[in-house]
């Protein structure tokens, strides 16, 4: 008998106890144990709940984290803290940990990983990115022997309904978040997916894993989804790209590229047509290629599979301990967000008059940067639309030009400026 204290009963951990209950005889079978629940740590005792665990409940910590008799602790609260100090005296009492906190494991794994170490326990984290999709456990164990040089993802639910939704029923983007509110793809607060500050945390866990070194999110240049018009999906379209928020994370011989931001992604890009709030994590390293990962990447069903199966390799490797060691062993660097190159998308608004392209190009030019191609239309009240597509540059000199365009007199706004990935 393997007993289980879970700290937060939320969606997920409602998941995770109906999982735990209906698979109890298969989970027996691959196991030879039986799992019980044993106390779950809730703030509100009273609450109505859709599972029947009234008598499991408790509102002090101490009866879990403290409990010689409980083998493995799931940790569901979400946040910083006190998540992070209920996992660390978890494992100082000799319990395992599974958890789904991104947040925890991004910006404390590696001191956490340490007390595991010490103390002979694991912990385990698969959801805590790609909800049910795996990706941790692959690039801990089956790409092992592979220099991984390139991680690029579709990594956040939200923000892809989001992108989804704006480009299939041409919708703006405050209605679309309201519309994913109400179907509860989206929080209350939405401001951790919209930011990108979700992504990046799961990019910092992906890419120090990755490429064996320490990251944490406040080293990922992040921007979020909110300046997306229709108007850019629509020139987008018309130059044969999807636009999505990008997760995206590559080896260079001077550091970490390492960024969370919209892109214009070319139609034929396996990942434009990832839709909805489905994931997809493609991996690019040597010997293996490319591989991808893809699937529902949040909800209840798809994280709450994530977490049990963290929970049966725990009962598993009980005497094998520590299967997934930190291995942020190297030091190296991630680039500053200036000195990294791309392609850009520029739209711009401007006087509808001769000789305003050539000034803009003059500009661009003079800021080592070369334009792929051009589109000038929907002329109005004196005024038109200018969209550059150009070739890789500089995103340092990519600002520096638009300081200088934007200080023409004949440039009313630059409306907004994209990455472009994919095919150069």
């Amino acid at each position: 008998m393997i007993n289980i204290g879970i700290l937060g009963m939320g969606t997920i951990g409602t998941g995770v106890v109906e999982v735990i209950n209906e698979n109890a005889e298969r989970i027996y079978q691959r196991t030879g144990e039986r799992l019980k629940i044993k106390r779950i740590l809730v703030r509100d005792l009273k609450k109505k709940r859709a599972v029947n665990i009234n008598h499991l409940l408790t509102n002090d910590p101490e009866e879990i984290l403290r409990d010689d008799e409980i083998d493995i602790v799931v940790e569901l609260m979400g946040g910083l803290q006190p998540a992070c100090n209920y996992i660390k005296m978890a494992m100082e009492n000799g319990k395992h940990v599974v958890t789904a906190n991104k947040e925890v494991i991004s910006k404390c794994g590696r001191d956490l990983f340490e007390v595991a170490k010490q103390k002979g326990v694991n912990l385990l984290f698969e959801a805590s990115v790609g909800g049910g999709i795996p990706i941790i456990r692959p690039l801990k164990q089956c790409l092992a022997a592979n220099e991984i040089n390139e991680i690029i993802g579709i990594i956040n639910g939200t923000t892809n309904y989001i992108l989804t939704e704006m480009t299939e029923n041409k919708m703006d983007f405050y209605e679309v978040l309201k519309k994913a509110q109400e179907l509860g793809y989206a929080e209350s607060d939405p401001s951790a997916d919209i930011k990108g500050m979700d992504a990046a945390r799961k990019l910092a866990i992906l890419s120090s894993i990755a490429f064996n070194t320490r990251i944490i999110p406040e080293d990922i240049y992040t921007e979020g989804i909110s300046k997306i018009k229709p108007v850019d999906i629509l020139y987008a379209d018309e130059l044969g790209f999807k636009i999505k928020l990008l997760a995206l994370a590559r080896k260079h011989e001077q550091g970490i590229e390492a960024r969370v931001s919209p892109v214009l992604l070319p139609k034929r890009h396996p990942l434009s047509s990832v839709m909805g709030v489905f994931n997809a994590i493609m991996v690019k390293g040597f010997p293996v290629g490319e591989v991808m990962f893809y699937g529902m990447g949040a909800g209840k069903e798809a994280t709450s599979s994530a977490v049990v199966a963290d929970i049966v390799d725990a009962v598993r490797n009980r005497s094998n301990k520590n299967i997934t060691l930190c291995t942020c062993f190297g030091d190296e660097k991630v680039i500053p967000a200036e000195q990294t190159e791309s392609r850009f998308f520029i739209r711009m608004l401007v006087d509808d008059k001769p000789g305003v392209l050539a000034k803009i190009a003059g500009a661009v030019g003079d800021n080592n940067i070369s334009i792929r191609s051009v589109i000038q239309k929907n002329r109005y009240n004196g005024t038109a639309e200018i969209v550059l597509i150009t070739h890789r540059a500089l995103e340092k000199n990519i600002s520096s030009a638009a300081a200088e365009i934007i200080r023409f007199e004949e440039i009313k706004d630059i409306c907004n400026i994209i990455r472009v990935e994919g095919d150069d």
